[in-house]
């Protein structure tokens, strides 16, 4: 492994220890004791679950509470108008372009901020202990503009960690971002299991039965995610002659998901943005929606379905372009067996790409799903879901992938110093 290699991991897991660090660092003029005390007995409905993408950060009402989320809502919506307006989806594709864009949503990102931070402080200024002692240990209004602020700069600091993860470090940024909060909280589940048992609150057999699900889930997201249709390719003699100190892929790899973890991300982080802004109402109507939003029940896991699959054709629809590939395949010289250069070869590669679109859309959305409802009804009293285990092994794989990619990078870069 070289020292380049080695800088990237070291600025990655930095970065990430900050992050983490700062998850500890709490909202000036909360208590703290009655605000965990509250999340004790909330950590199986849609309190626990955003408690869970936000490494524990919420239960402490830490500055950074709201996570990457709000980022991300404002990707998910910078990324369905560009595929609606097409000077935006150009604007994309530009260099110059790109930075304007990103700029956007950044603004984005703090409008969607400031919105949640309103809505999580007007519901702090409600919430008592057990003892009638308030959340808030300030003027209302005080803690209103300080909660704000803080949770600001919070979102922008995380925002700022991803994106400097993603260019000086290793893997993407944001996923790892949301990768570290998931794994930080796998102690203190460890921890509650093992006092569930001695305390007799839940059987071995259960404990047994959970984890046979979670080695079940890993096995078939590391199997799928490795999955792939190999399209063969054949080139003309010449192409041959010219690359033959080259190699020449005589295949098109696509993956059976080809959206990877996206979806799932984007569709948490759309149903979470309502229950966050909502959560603060005391509107009888208001509070109805947001009881049917809760986690628990079949209506919000039919809604997390349909969304992991809207957004996995959205998103391959992005990372898969037929049309390219078929005129970079049609300039090099290949075509594909049986199939005509230029717009057949798009055309049946758009056909290929939405079979197993398909197939990669149920995967994620019965992941995302089925094992959190076979949980539920075993009646373990905390959140724990696919959702977890899917982003863990895919944000894991890909780091890996990335990783593995250095290492050969570098050992080509030394075989051509070297004149080989």
């Amino acid at each position: 492994m070289n020292q380049q290699l080695l800088n990237k991991i070291f600025i990655t897991i930095g970065f990430l220890f900050i992050y983490r660090l700062l998850a500890y660092v709490p909202v000036p003029g909360v208590d703290t004791a009655v605000i965990a005390a509250f999340f004790d007995s909330h950590e199986a409905d849609a309190l626990g679950l955003y408690n869970m993408f936000s490494g524990n950060a919420v239960e402490r009402l830490s500055i950074i509470s709201l996570g990457i989320m709000p980022y991300i809502t404002a990707s998910i919506i910078m990324e369905l108008l560009a595929a609606t307006f097409p000077n935006l989806g150009q604007m994309k594709k530009e260099r110059d372009g790109m930075v304007k864009y990103m700029q956007i949503i950044r603004y984005a990102t703090i409008a969607i901020t400031i919105v949640q931070a309103i809505g999580v402080s007007v519901g702090l200024q409600g919430m008592t202990g057990k003892d009638g002692g308030s959340a808030i240990l300030v003027d209302h209004s005080t803690f209103l503009l300080v909660s704000v602020v803080s949770m600001l700069a919070g979102t922008m600091l995380l925002m700022w960690i991803g994106e400097q993860i993603t260019q000086s470090g290793i893997g993407n940024g944001i996923s790892l971002i949301i990768f570290a909060g998931i794994v930080s909280a796998i102690p203190s589940a460890i921890s509650q299991a093992v006092t569930m048992i001695n305390t007799g609150a839940m059987g071995f057999l259960t404990l047994i039965a959970i984890l046979g699900l979670i080695f079940a889930t890993v096995f078939i997201i590391i199997y799928v995610e490795l999955g792939e249709r190999r399209v063969p390719v054949t080139y003309a003699k010449k192409t041959m002659i010219q690359n033959q100190n080259k190699r020449v892929m005589n295949y098109i790899p696509i993956k059976v998901n080809l959206s990877g973890v996206i979806p799932v991300i984007f569709a948490s982080a759309i149903l979470m943005f309502p229950m966050t802004v909502l959560s603060a109402s005391t509107n009888p109507y208001i509070q109805a929606i947001t009881d049917l939003l809760n986690p628990n029940g079949y209506f919000f896991n039919i809604l997390t379905f349909l969304f992991v699959v809207f957004f996995a054709y959205f998103y391959a629809s992005i990372v898969f372009n037929a049309k390219d590939i078929s005129e970079n395949l049609k300039r090099q010289g290949g075509f594909i067996p049986g199939v005509r250069p230029g717009a057949s070869t798009a055309e049946f590669l758009n056909e290929t790409a939405s079979r197993l679109t398909f197939t990669g859309a149920i995967y994620l959305g019965l992941v995302a799903t089925v094992p959190f409802m076979i949980i539920k009804t075993m009646g373990v009293p905390f959140f724990f879901g696919g959702t977890a285990v899917l982003i863990v092994v895919q944000v894991a794989l890909d780091t890996m992938r990335k990783i593995e990619a250095q290492i050969y990078m570098s050992r080509y870069q030394t075989l051509s110093a070297v004149g080989l």
